[in-house]
Formats: structure tokens, sequence, C-alpha cells
């Protein structure tokens, strides 16, 4: 398979998959999603691929859904493309090799999503991270109502997606939702040195204690979580609401950074 919207590229035993549409912020639609699924099974199938780093091209991680593409869906396609993200997201969430997101830039909605899906986490300083869906009359996707928690916190989780702020790196490694803030200059630098602390310790283990700090997550199960949030987002997406905030959003926003949903 060729990518179009994403780049594969191979260092060492470290994989990097780089969200590769920066003339749209790497705003992240259908064919976005089927090429990191192929690249998630290239990886998974790579005996020499001990850790995978997810990063975006230019002045974003991703911004979240393409909004094009998302406003020609009927609620069938909607909850077709809901449920095919949510897929991908379950992958990352339990892959059994080590991930790490090094967050250049914007990192909004599902993009933000899928930094959360990760399990370590690098930004930039200047990195600008939140989820607008309760802007727009959307909802967040991804296993977010429960990784965010976990991060940091069910007040500070609350308060992030009640008032759908952004936060930059410093802030995001202040309340733990990231593990390190660094330069923009210093990202790709930090998160390979860590990516290969890490290919240097046994990868059976590491699978191992991957697998039992997931086991004694929560109480909920995690599938449960991830079919509300498909009923959730349908039900927001689908209101008048939605389209006059919409509607609002492209009038107050010429050229600006496109938000998921």
């Amino acid at each position: 398979m060729e990518f179009e919207c994403i780049s594969f590229e191979k260092n060492g035993p470290v994989r990097v998959i780089v969200l590769n549409r920066p003339h749209v912020l790497n705003a992240m639609n259908k064919q976005m999603w089927n090429e990191l699924s192929h690249a998630l099974a290239l990886v998974e199938k790579d005996p020499e691929a001990k850790v995978l780093v997810f990063t975006g091209e230019g002045r974003a991680f991703s911004t979240g859904a393409d909004l094009k593409e998302s406003k020609t869906r009927t609620p069938e396609q909607y909850r077709a493309y809901l449920a095919d993200l949510q897929e991908i997201s379950r992958r990352i969430i339990r892959f059994e090799k080590p991930t790490i997101a090094a967050i250049n830039g914007w990192a909004l909605g599902s993009g933000y999503e899928l930094a959360l899906a990760c399990d370590i986490r690098i930004a930039s300083e200047d990195a600008q991270i939140g989820s607008p869906e309760a802007k727009v009359s959307s909802s967040v996707t991804g296993g977010a109502f429960r990784l965010l928690q976990q991060l940091v916190g069910p007040g500070k989780a609350k308060e992030l997606l009640f008032t759908a702020e952004n936060i930059d790196g410093k802030e995001a490694e202040r309340i733990g939702l990231v593990n390190k803030a660094v330069s923009a200059e210093r990202l790709m630098d930090e998160a390979l040195k860590i990516a290969e602390k890490i290919s240097a310790n046994s990868a059976f283990s590491i699978k191992m204690i991957k697998k039992g700090l997931f086991m004694a997550q929560g109480e909920a199960s995690l599938e449960a979580i991830m079919d509300f949030e498909v009923e959730a987002c349908l039900a927001c997406v689908f209101t008048k609401e939605r389209e006059e905030s919409l509607k609002k959003f492209e009038q107050r926003k010429k050229g600006g950074v496109r938000i998921k949903k």
C-alpha cells in the first residue's frame, strides 16, 4: 500500500508514523485512518520493530477530523466512520509494542485523542492541546473519557472538556497530561531518545508489563465506554445546534485551525 496521508519511517528498532496532510494541519479523514490501520499492521508483524512513534508534519500533530468530509456524511455513514475510528483507537491503546506521541503544534479533537491512546506523550512547549467538541456540539471518542481521567484526574478532565479550552505543552506537563515538554527543536530527538531506551530492553518483558498495566485499569470495560462514545457523538453531531455552531465557526475562522467532528 502506498501512503498519501501519512509517511512511514524506520529508524533502527523504532518505527515512526508521520501524519502527513500539512496543508490542512493534518486533519484526519477516512483515508488517513485507513492508512494508519495498515501501518499498525506493518509494525505488529515486524519483529525488528520495538517502539512506535507518532508525530505530525509541519505546524500540527493533528487538528482533528476533516470538517469537509464530516459535513457530507449521513447518520449511517457517520456511525460507520466512528466505528472504524474506535477500532483503530482500540488497537493503539492495546498495541503490544510501546507507543510514543511526539506532539508538535496543534493537537485537537481526534488528533489529541490519538496522542492520549499512546503510552507516552512528549510535547513541544508551545503545543496547543485540547478538546473543542463542546464548542461545536460534538463529543469525544478514542477512549478519551477514560484515558483523560486516568492522566489528570476526574476534576481536571471535566474542566478541560467542559471549557473546551486549549492548554500549551508546559501546562500539559504540569498537570500530567504529557510526560515531558521540551522545545520544538528538541521534540523528535527527545522522543527518539526515549524510544531507544525502551527498545534496548526486553520486548517480551515490556509486552507483559503493558498487558498487566492495562488489566489493572478501571471498572467499566473499555468496550462499554467506547460504544457510549459513538452514541454520544452521533447524538451531538446531528443537532440543529451543531449546524449553527459550525456555520459560526466557518464565518469566524478564515484559513485558521480546523477542529474535529
